[in-house]
């Protein structure tokens, strides 16, 4: 009988001071530090590069600035949209709080072809994919070039 109430002390001693940390949760597989459905996300701002570009040639990358009311650094994914496309994306960026000027590799295969394109911005949150608030629509425009400066011009 006193081995028993040896283990259960042990094991309670054990649960009592063990505390995983983001280390050890990441080496496990969780995202202790993830951005939660709580943090309030604001796109302030959407860019690509280059800027221009022609018909059919390929961005290097997307511009985003996020501001980030938190009050603890948190890690998301983030990912621009255009309609059900991926136009780009970046995994595991870490965001701090205030505003973020984070650059979003392309995707290779994504290319401007109508007369306008206009995107969102995502970020995960708690392992779901959410919409940024933004306070404006970010849109590319075509004349001779596509460029999201001139579509900004015109509103």
């Amino acid at each position: 009988m006193d081995w028993i109430k040896a283990v259960l002390l042990t094991g309670m001693l054990a649960n009592l001071f063990w505390s995983p940390t983001p280390a050890a949760l990441a080496a496990e597989g969780g995202r202790g530090d993830s951005c939660r459905r709580g943090d309030r996300l604001r796109i302030e701002d959407l860019d690509m590069s280059p800027d221009p570009i022609r018909e059919g040639q390929r961005l290097r990358a997307w511009k985003v600035r996020i501001r980030f009311d938190g009050r603890r650094d948190c890690s998301t994914d983030i990912v621009v949209r255009e309609g059900g496309n991926t136009a780009g994306q970046v995994n595991n960026f870490r965001l701090r709080p205030g505003v973020n000027d984070i650059e979003v590799p392309a995707n290779d295969s994504f290319r401007m072809r109508n007369r306008e394109h206009c995107f969102t911005v995502q970020a995960d949150l708690d392992g779901s994919r959410q919409a940024v608030d933004a306070s404006r629509r970010f849109c590319a425009a075509q004349k001779n070039v596509w460029s999201m400066r001139e579509a900004d011009d015109r509103r």
